[in-house]
C-alpha cells in the first residue's frame, strides 16, 4: 500500500471511530483485554474433535460453548442465520473433517430463532430502505436467502439430514441435533 491510500485508510478509520460507531468501544475493550490476557499456545486442531454448526443469535454468545462444556481450542464453531447448511457450510465441515482432525458434528438451534419469524415483505421493505434496488430483490427467493426455517426442531433435523446426504461427508462421521433453550440453557437431542 502506498503512503496516498495509507493516509487514506487512516482517514476512514478515524471517520469510523468520530461516527459514534462500536468500534471504539470495542477496541478500548481490546485494550484492556490485551493488558491481562495471559497468551497460551493452541492448535488448530479441536481437542474434542467435533464441529457444531449453530445460529449467530446474539443470545448465544458467551452462553452456547459453557452450557455445552467447550472451551477455547475444543471444537470448530460454524455460525450463521438459522444453523442452516449451505454449500460455505458444508465446505467448512468438510475442512474440519478432512484438514483439522474433526470426528463428530453436531447442529445446534435454539428455541425462539428470529429466522423462524422471518417476515419476508417486512425484509424487502426494509432492503428497499437501505437502497437495494428491486432488480436485486426480486431475484432472490428472499425466505430461502435469508436463511429463514419454519420452526426451529425441524430445521435442525433437516439440517441433520443434508449433512448426512452430502456426497463430501463421510458417512462414519456421526452428525446429531440438538435444541437449546435460549433462556434455560437446556440441551435436548432431536436428531
Amino acid at each position: 500500500m502506498n503512503v496516498k491510500s495509507d493516509a487514506k485508510a487512516e482517514v476512514g478509520q478515524t471517520e469510523s471511530l468520530e461516527k459514534g460507531s462500536v468500534l471504539k468501544e470495542i477496541l478500548e475493550a481490546n485494550q484492556k483485554f490485551i493488558q491481562q490476557f495471559q497468551p497460551v499456545k493452541l492448535s488448530h486442531h479441536p481437542r474434542k474433535k467435533i464441529a457444531v454448526v449453530t445460529c449467530m443469535d446474539t443470545r448465544l454468545v458467551d452462553f452456547l460453548e459453557p452450557a455445552m462444556g467447550l472451551k477455547r481450542g475444543d471444537a470448530k464453531i460454524i455460525k450463521n442465520a438459522g444453523n442452516t447448511v449451505p454449500a460455505e457450510v458444508i465446505r467448512s465441515l468438510a475442512a474440519a473433517i478432512y484438514s483439522l482432525g474433526v470426528k463428530e458434528v453436531l447442529v445446534v438451534g435454539h428455541t425462539h430463532c428470529g429466522m423462524a419469524h422471518v417476515d419476508e415483505q417486512k425484509l424487502a421493505n426494509s432492503m428497499r430502505e437501505n437502497g437495494i434496488s428491486e432488480e436485486v430483490i426480486a431475484g432472490l427467493n428472499l425466505k430461502e436467502w435469508i436463511g429463514a426455517i419454519s420452526d426451529e426442531e425441524s430445521n435442525v433435523k433437516e439440517m441433520v439430514k443434508e449433512i448426512k446426504a452430502s456426497p463430501v461427508i463421510p458417512s462414519q462421521v456421526p452428525v446429531h441435533g440438538l435444541i437449546i433453550d435460549i433462556e434455560t440453557g437446556m440441551l435436548r437431542v432431536v436428531a
